[in-house]
């Protein structure tokens, strides 16, 4: 994908939860404030440092240029940065849908 692609990653049940709404809004956004995402190339590192070990994860493939609420790339404290979406995601933004395969 382009550098204008983020990544979530959620499970398919948190997705399926919301398949009929016009946003998908993600639980750290109430207790972070922002929604998690990475970069194509830090989505394994994220696999492997918080969803060892579970299944039925899916990724959304989410087009920056669409993203509704405000995105900011900070810093976290691995030394890497990280996308950030302050607001429900807009679902016209999440450009496609693929299951994980993650052990």
């Amino acid at each position: 994908m382009g550098d204008h692609y983020i990544y979530h990653i959620c499970t398919n049940e948190a997705w399926q939860t919301q398949f009929s709404s016009d946003e998908y809004v993600h639980e750290s956004l109430f207790t972070e404030g922002f929604i998690h995402c990475s970069s194509e190339s830090q989505v394994e590192g994220v696999l492997d440092r918080y969803f060892k070990g579970q299944s039925d994860l899916i990724v959304l493939i989410i087009d920056t240029t669409k993203i509704i609420p405000p995105l900011k790339y900070e810093k976290a404290p691995i030394g890497q940065y990280f996308p950030h979406i302050y607001g429900p995601i807009n679902k016209n933004a999440i450009i496609e849908i693929k299951k994980l395969t993650h052990q």
